[in-house]
């Protein structure tokens, strides 16, 4: 009876490991399908148009002419303009509630529970809060106080309608920051205390405690949370349509409409009249796909970097 309890041990443990291996694998081929899968749409624009697709800056339906370097522009612009917003708070946010604020603080709970209830928002509704509430804003106020005030600068030139680059940057901001906040914080706090504690008894302040013990070992975690919300930003589709304009046009200015890779193909792609203006979208969402993964697979990497440095 035992051996047999034994065998029979063996044979669910075995059947148990390939089960789970299995669905682990699942994953993994499912990317490489999706990508095999785009690959394929966009073969006959890879062969008619080859490299110069990623640089030419022409998008024309009518005569078939498609270039994807103004989407790419707006892509990386508003990301970039959503990480320069969104950095210095969610940062903040993440060094207030792991290093600044006691525990039995109900601060902290409220201001968690805030940054949970910002990821849960849908998308939607980020771009219905541009169209009628930050668009005017920015166009009745900010933007005519930036131009008055920094015109003599390129990003501050040009009429402002409240639609355009930096709206969409705004609201990008907004949606990545609980990304930004809580992976910081969970960096932040998988450094050991003995580090915090050996730096408060030499007397230090709270910010020479940062800046001494935790910045250190949480720079490369706290910069994969940082591209890990800069994946975000690339990806995002249906705010950003609501609110950047929609002109397929490189601007230095940040009140000029722009267009990103995401909002061109829910724009187009129902309405694509061709072969060749069905594979340039597909293509253009081949180049979104790589460039989503590389950042995300980076923060990653820089992210579990850091976590298992602090559990050595």
């Amino acid at each position: 009876m035992p051996l047999i309890r034994l065998n029979s041990n063996i044979s669910g443990d075995a059947i148990f490991r390939a089960t789970t291996y299995v669905f682990a694998l699942i994953i993994p081929l499912l990317l490489l399908a999706l990508f095999f899968s785009l690959l394929r749409g966009a073969l006959p624009a890879i062969m008619h148009f080859g490299p110069k697709f990623l640089i030419d800056m022409s998008w024309d339906p009518v005569r078939e002419t498609y270039g994807a370097l103004p989407f790419i522009y707006g892509t990386v612009a508003s990301s970039v303009l959503a990480l320069v917003v969104a950095v210095p708070l969610g940062l903040g946010c993440a060094i207030y509630l792991s290093n600044a604020v006691s525990p039995p603080s109900n601060i902290k709970g409220i201001i968690s529970q805030m940054i949970e209830l910002l990821a849960a928002i849908p998308s939607i509704i980020y771009g219905l809060w541009g169209i009628f509430v930050l668009g005017p804003f920015l166009a009745g106020f900010f933007e005519p106080l930036l131009s008055a005030t920094l015109g003599f600068l390129p990003l501050f030139q040009g009429a402002s309608n409240g639609l355009g680059m930096m709206s969409a940057g705004i609201i990008l901001a907004i949606m990545i920051l609980p990304t930004i906040a809580a992976v910081s914080r969970e960096v932040i706090d998988a450094v050991p205390t003995v580090l915090k504690e050996s730096a408060i008894s030499i007397g230090t302040t709270k910010w020479e405690t940062f800046m001494l013990a935790v910045w250190g070992p949480s720079k490369a975690g706290i910069i994969g949370a940082v591209i890990l919300g800069l994946g975000r930003a690339l990806g995002e589709t249906m705010a950003v349509t609501m609110v950047i304009g929609n002109r397929p046009s490189i601007s230095a200015s940040l009140f000029a409409p722009a267009y990103t890779l995401a909002s061109v193909i829910a724009n187009e792609f129902a309405e694509a009249t061709s072969d060749l203006s069905l594979s340039a979208l597909i293509e253009l969402g081949l180049v979104l796909l790589i460039l989503t993964v590389a950042v995300n697979g980076l923060a990653r990497i820089l992210v579990w970097k850091t976590t298992s440095k602090a559990t050595l």
